[in-house]
């Protein structure tokens, strides 16, 4: 695919392929199958997760008693209001949980803060490196938002194992969401409730991933559709969603945050 598509369709199209590795024929091929890899999406992605992580280490290494840094008030004050967020919701004081909703918040935020960057600015430098396909926002890809969501959905199991051994976890897959107190009525909903609570906590991670990946998918392709039109038009429009979009990649990653923790405090504690 060229650089510059002869049509919008293929420029729309070029866009929206991943730097695919196909792990078959260790081939980039952005319509390989299963058993492939996106490495724009890794790669961002990581980078990104390193990045911030390095940041904080350094503003806590540099942490004073005394006046604060800029850097350090300001991440003392997105520290106490995650910290705030999750006792609310999540009465067990727990460190990793609060240090859990402050990395996916601060993770996922970034994730989608790349979505405000120029939708050719990366994909042209890097093609002149030989670099075929390029997508520079990780949380546009299902297979990223489905990862995150899947991590999620196996600490929930954890934190309830913890909190409600084996014991507490069969007997609430059978007495939820109909609740009986007549021994025979018990049996007989028994098996509705197993397979209604089993697709409850299915479903979890599934909204969890379509979710931000929905929202943030459809703004990556509005910021192409606005690449399209002439460069006198694309400053107002652009700039007019980017200010909006500021909104939706902030109450996105925050909405992550809280429903991961949502879901570990019910995991959790008992009903």
């Amino acid at each position: 695919m060229s650089l510059h598509p002869e049509t919008k369709a293929e420029y729309v199209q070029h866009h929206l392929k991943h730097l695919t590795l196909d792990l078959h024929n260790m081939s980039i091929n952005p319509h390989a199958g299963f058993w492939a890899v996106n490495l724009d999406t890794l790669i961002v992605s990581l980078v990104l997760g390193f990045g911030f992580l390095w940041l904080l280490w350094r503003v806590a290494k540099k942490a004073t008693p005394g006046v604060p840094s800029r850097g350090q008030a300001f991440c003392e004050l997105l520290l106490e209001f995650i910290d705030d967020q999750v006792h609310e919701i999540f009465h067990l004081r727990s460190k990793f949980i609060g240090s859990l909703a402050l990395t996916i918040f601060v993770w996922v935020f970034l994730m989608n803060f790349m979505d405000l960057l120029p939708v050719d600015l990366f994909p042209l430098i890097l093609g002149h490196a030989g670099v075929p396909y390029l997508r520079m926002v990780p949380t546009a890809d299902v297979n990223m938002t489905f990862g995150l969501s899947v991590g999620v959905f196996v600490l929930m199991f954890g934190y309830m194992f913890v909190g409600k051994g084996f014991k507490g976890i069969a007997k609430e897959f059978v007495t939820t969401p109909f609740a009986v107190s007549n021994p025979i009525a018990k049996v007989i909903v028994a098996p509705l409730n197993l397979v209604l609570k089993t697709v409850e906590e299915c479903v979890k991670p599934v909204s969890l991933s379509l979710r931000l990946y929905g929202n943030l998918y459809a703004g990556e392709l509005i910021f192409i559709l606005i690449a399209l039109l002439p460069w006198w038009a694309q400053w107002p429009f652009g700039g007019a969603w980017a200010i909006f979009h500021i909104l939706i990649i902030t109450i996105q990653a925050f909405i992550f945050m809280m429903l991961s923790v949502v879901y570990l405090s019910m995991a959790y504690h008992e009903h």
